[in-house]
């Protein structure tokens, strides 16, 4: 082997000096920063270990249209069909450290089971349904953990922190298939202010163009803080790339009313609500004659203690709000920068107030609540609505309403008991006007006619 063919085979002294300058930088370069861990990866990274996977088992019970007929010949040897299940999966994100958990209700309504599987985590908890609610199609659950365990709650960004354009990632389950991330930007923020006790819309909600695939229902979306600005809801199937999420201004709005004392099982009347997102704890609503508005409590107030104990989130406020159904709460406020004020408030049950004697005083009409057993008294084939037992003399409900008709609505909506019937009537100032919903029944002969119309009464 000559000189020339030695040359080309090993590398010359200057080649190698070159190749370890390169190899130094090379690995001066990997010693650095990472830049793949932009604020993508960090928001991910933060968001991660709040988001759940939802599964719910939903029992339903087979009817055999023939059932009947063998039961009643073969008795103690027909065999029931067994119910059958079925299941959902969807997802959530914990937004308390006690194990609180935000979905869809749609994603949890009618289940008879919920499960939910932290998405760092194999961990698999039963959880129970806290509240629902219809009108925002939000439910928040609760982890059944072990006493004292903590989980790692997602951050709220402001109620209107947003911003046309910016980057936004929606987190979820798709498919069922673990957690997953997509990433998009904000289309568009809500457009319209929904209106009291109708149900959101896409007017209502944010428009993003980050994928959200089936089973995503639930999940967050959040900006590059890591921030909660949104849950996904929905998707527009007549196109590509649009999906939508419920604002968090509105989920704030939604847990200021779903976790308030009124709507949890005590059914304790407390008659303010207080901001549930980011921030201070501050009152945004006092209602008239509310053992809130008689213990002093005014919009603005910033409540810093409750019994001498500094509430860590608006979840436990509100538990030890709803926890007052023997004593008095002690509140510390603060009104004005530097001005802290002590008050008092005793909750009282709702029944109390919000019953039939305040539908008499409002309108001059007297309901009872249709039990099955007054049913069956007037010949009626349900429970729906309530009678009219009463009306007071020279009122507009004299010439309207006459004793043993039926109110089956109060201004379009169908309250469920007395105390909802009275509430919706509460709202309503001096002189505004209530719409009913009436039945009429008469008896001809062997039959019975209903006759349905509407009948407008004045609040007094």
């Amino acid at each position: 082997m000559n000189k020339a063919k030695l040359w080309r085979v090993w590398p010359s002294p200057i080649f190698l000096a070159w190749a370890v300058v390169l190899c130094g930088a090379v690995g001066a370069e990997r010693t650095g920063p990472d830049v793949r861990r932009d604020a993508v990866v960090a928001a991910v990274e933060r968001v991660l270990p709040s988001v759940v996977n939802i599964g719910t088992e939903t029992i339903v019970r087979v009817r055999d249209p023939f059932e009947e007929f063998f039961r009643e010949f073969w008795g103690p040897y027909h065999r029931r069909l067994p119910p059958q299940s079925r299941y959902s999966l969807g997802s959530g994100v914990i937004i308390d450290e006690a194990g609180y958990v935000l979905t869809n209700g749609h994603v949890v309504r009618r289940a008879d089971k919920i499960w939910v599987q932290l998405s760092t985590r194999p961990d698999v908890y039963e959880a129970e349904l806290v509240a629902l609610d219809e009108r925002t199609d939000l439910a928040l659950l609760r982890l059944k953990a072990r006493p004292g365990e903590k989980f790692t709650a997602i951050k709220f960004a402001a109620d209107d922190d947003l911003l046309l354009g910016e980057t936004v990632l929606a987190l979820g389950n798709p498919f069922g298939l673990g957690g997953s991330v997509s990433r998009g930007i904000l289309s568009s923020k809500a457009r319209q202010v929904p209106i009291e006790d109708a149900p959101l819309e896409t007017q209502s909600w944010l428009q993003i163009d980050a994928p959200i695939n089936p089973g995503n229902s639930g999940g967050p979306l959040v900006n590059l803080n890591g921030e909660l600005i949104g849950l996904n809801t929905a998707i527009l199937r007549e196109a590509q790339g649009i999906g939508f999420a419920i604002p968090v201004k509105r989920i704030n709005e939604a847990l200021a009313e779903m976790l308030a004392p009124e709507n949890a099982r005590t059914r304790l009347w407390f008659g303010a609500r207080i901001y549930a997102g980011a921030g201070p704890r501050k009152v945004i609503y006092v209602e008239p004659e509310s053992p809130a508005a008689k213990a002093g409590l005014e919009v603005g107030d910033v409540i810093l203690e409750v019994d001498g104990k500094v509430p860590r989130s608006y979840i436990e406020l509100a538990e030890m709000l709803a926890a007052a159904d023997k004593a008095p709460l002690r509140l510390k406020v603060q009104r004005q920068p530097g001005e802290v004020r002590s008050l008092t408030v005793r909750l009282v049950p709702e029944r109390e107030f919000f019953n039939a004697a305040l539908i008499q005083k409002k309108l001059g009409v007297s309901l009872q609540e249709l039990t099955p057993e007054l049913a069956d008294a007037l010949g009626l084939s349900d429970t729906e609505g309530f009678i009219v037992s009463g009306v007071e003399r020279g009122t507009p409900a004299a010439r309207l309403l006459e004793p043993g008709m039926r109110v089956i609505s109060i201004d379009g909506r169908q309250p469920a008991d007395l105390i909802e019937a009275a509430k919706i009537i509460y709202r309503k100032q001096r002189g505004e006007t209530v719409r009913l919903g009436v039945v009429v029944q008469e008896r001809r002969g062997n039959f019975i006619f209903s006759r349905t119309g509407t009948v407008e009464l004045p609040v007094r």
